[in-house]
């Protein structure tokens, strides 16, 4: 007997993408024997590929894939019967004139559940995200993201820190908008605090191609044997890492959603977003909000203190 199958298609950031994993998780484990599979973005959706959530991936970044937003039109055979294979379509697209969905089910689709990726203040997002899969029935009660490392990933963490000291803080100073970035002259300081600390600890910074400036900040004024760079790293890479961490410090970001999701203790600063709809919803996340949503009115010292509280 053949597998039941479901796609599940998310674009979006990062962040976007965790967030939805709560959802997926609903599909996973209520359908177990089910072929699931999603089509997103390579980099990130490898987050979930043979990590629990997924069985396989497929790039969202293909041309072809533009003309089923057209109505009627001609749509690569290729396509066509990719889609036409899986009998549930859950897609985040955004689609108002109804245009993907259509064509989706001229391939053959059975059953297509639209779920808008547009969200509001409503609630958190993850639940947001997890409403359309009630009309399966499907009924989110834990909004909390998780993220599965393989042995793999976890072999390459040990390797990376290899004799890295003990407690790892690991601090990630970016994020998707600059507006949501505490000014790097605050990380300075911060930095220079915590490798003054007792036991003293390794720092690892953390960071991708829209952190470069940062990093390069940063770095260049630790030289220092105990802090430790990853830069462009695959994410399931990064949150092996991360899983390592005793603190994690960064930003409405969605590494931040990464370092919650492998369970590590998270110190996140907020500015203007508002973290009951934002903010990872697992345990041992705790928020500090920017006086008047301008996170360069959030002191240094008000970090380190929540920064004692969480070490301690």
């Amino acid at each position: 007997m053949n597998r039941p199958r479901i796609l599940v298609i998310r674009g979006g950031a990062l962040g976007d993408f965790v967030l939805t994993l709560p959802a997926i998780k609903l599909l996973r484990e209520n359908f177990p024997n089910a072929h699931l599979e999603i089509l997103g973005y390579k980099h990130i959706i490898a987050l979930a590929e043979n990590r629990f959530y997924a069985d396989a991936i497929r790039s969202i970044e293909y041309s072809a894939l533009s003309r089923f937003f057209i109505p009627n039109a001609d749509l690569a055979p290729d396509l066509m019967e990719y889609f036409g294979a899986f009998q549930q379509v859950i897609s985040y697209l955004y689609d108002p004139d109804k245009f993907f969905e259509t064509n989706l089910l001229r391939c053959g689709v059975k059953h297509f559940i639209h779920a808008s990726p547009k969200l509001n203040d409503s609630g958190h997002a993850a639940v947001q995200l997890a409403r359309p899969l009630e009309r399966l029935a499907l009924f989110l009660e834990d909004s909390a993201a998780t993220l599965h490392p393989t042995e793999s990933d976890r072999e390459f963490a040990s390797e990376f820190l290899g004799g890295a000291a003990s407690p790892l803080i690991a601090l990630h100073p970016g994020s998707g908008s600059e507006k949501k970035n505490w000014p790097v002259q605050h990380w300075l300081e911060l930095g220079n605090w915590l490798l003054q600390l007792e036991p003293r600890p390794s720092v690892l910074l953390l960071g991708g191609e829209a952190d470069q400036l940062a990093l390069r900040l940063l770095s260049e004024a630790w030289k220092n044997e105990r802090v430790l760079v990853a830069q462009h790293f695959p994410l399931f890479h990064v949150a092996a890492l991360i899983e390592h961490a005793r603190l994690f410090i960064g930003h409405d970001s969605g590494v931040s959603h990464v370092a919650a999701a492998v369970g590590a203790p998270c110190l996140l600063l907020f500015g203007a977003t508002d973290p009951e709809v934002w903010a990872p919803a697992n345990r041992h996340v705790r928020v500090l909000r920017a006086p008047d949503g301008n996170l360069a009115n959030l002191p240094p010292g008000e970090v380190q203190m929540a920064v004692c509280e969480v070490l301690q």
